[in-house]
């Protein structure tokens, strides 16, 4: 059985994420597994080959659970900064395309396949993520692009990253894009969960800080009841930055939301990026004004060098699976 609600208390977890530019097989995806309800006991599962193009690399990888229940579907940034032509390159002439994976059992995955879903205007497609819409019977799937005017066709004028978001049901065919987010400024990374009939989106600032961005480099939360809406009312901002002398982050992306696996209230993973990598972060409620470092962060241990990913609840049979094949590495 599937797991049903946000709430259903899940038997483990499945980590993706890939590890970083600095080594030449640093962006590929990889998983690691806590066979328990907690999330303090990681193995990494080396018995699932990395996954990557045999021509680029694979980044900020995300997990996500067929709606009818029937397999899984993995996305990720069709990318690779090591040993390329930088990060100028990426964002003003990077691939248009998302990269897609397809599995029935979470050990085998086929793929990938590179879905164009930008035009030649934009200059990169960055973080794809996707939620699955009840009302639309429809996945939203949403990425940060920077994007050029008609006339600048060599990308040479200043352009900022935006959310854009298309819909699909089979993670094969995508409808037109749209902008989904403008703030007038560069926005990446963006996280949706939905909990009581409300959509809360958890977003990176990108701005570099200074006086006029305090919260750059952070991440901001907004809501809405309509999962497409460009009208998302604001919840919080500065997400990992110190608050009321707890410790902060010197900078957050790839949020990461979950309901807490030991209690009630909700779970953050923030990536740390050049510090710690993901530290938690816990708050009673998803519109809660203020997120605090997790009091026990023990009880949230997650393994050294994970960059950008997700995290999948398992049902009890997926984990059992996956334990047994890491048994069969041994």
């Amino acid at each position: 059985m599937p797991l049903s609600t946000p709430y259903t208390r899940p038997a483990g977890h499945l980590f993706a994420y890939f590890t970083g530019e600095d080594h030449a097989d640093g962006e590929q995806v990889r998983f690691a597994l806590c066979d328990e309800p907690g999330m303090a006991r990681w193995t990494q599962v080396t018995a699932i080959p990395p996954l990557a193009p045999v021509d680029g690399g694979a980044r900020d990888p995300f997990l996500i659970r067929a709606a009818d229940g029937n397999g899984f579907h993995l996305l990720a940034t069709d990318l690779r900064i090591h040993g390329g032509a930088g990060w100028d390159e990426a964002i003003t002439h990077g691939s248009r395309s998302l990269l897609v994976w397809d599995s029935a059992d979470l050990r085998s995955w086929e793929g990938p396949r590179r879905v164009e879903v930008m035009p030649e205007s934009a200059g990169c497609v960055w973080a794809p993520e996707a939620v699955y819409d009840p009302g639309r019977d429809a996945y939203l799937v949403f990425w940060a692009s920077t994007l050029y005017a008609a006339d600048d066709p060599g990308h040479h004028r200043p352009s900022y990253q935006r959310m854009f978001c298309a819909t699909t049901k089979d993670f094969r065919t995508f409808g037109e894009p749209c902008v989904w987010l403008d703030t007038g400024y560069p926005v990446i990374d963006s996280t949706v969960v939905e909990d009581d009939g409300w959509f809360y989106r958890f977003t990176k600032d990108e701005r570099l800080p200074g006086p006029d961005a305090p919260d750059a480099k952070f991440v901001f939360v907004e809501r809405s009841r309509d999962l497409t809406s460009h009208e998302y009312e604001p919840v919080t901002h500065g997400v990992g930055r110190a608050v009321d002398g707890a410790a902060g982050l010197a900078q957050a992306e790839g949020p990461i939301v979950l309901p807490a696996p030991d209690g009630p209230g909700w779970l953050l993973l923030l990536d740390e990026f050049g510090g710690r990598g993901y530290v938690p972060f816990r708050a009673d409620r998803l519109d809660s004004p203020t997120w605090r470092p997790a009091a026990d962060p023990g009880s949230c241990a997650l393994p050294p060098g994970l960059r950008h990913g997700s995290v999948l609840p398992l049902t009890e049979a997926e984990c059992a699976a996956l334990h047994t094949l890491i048994l069969a590495e041994a």
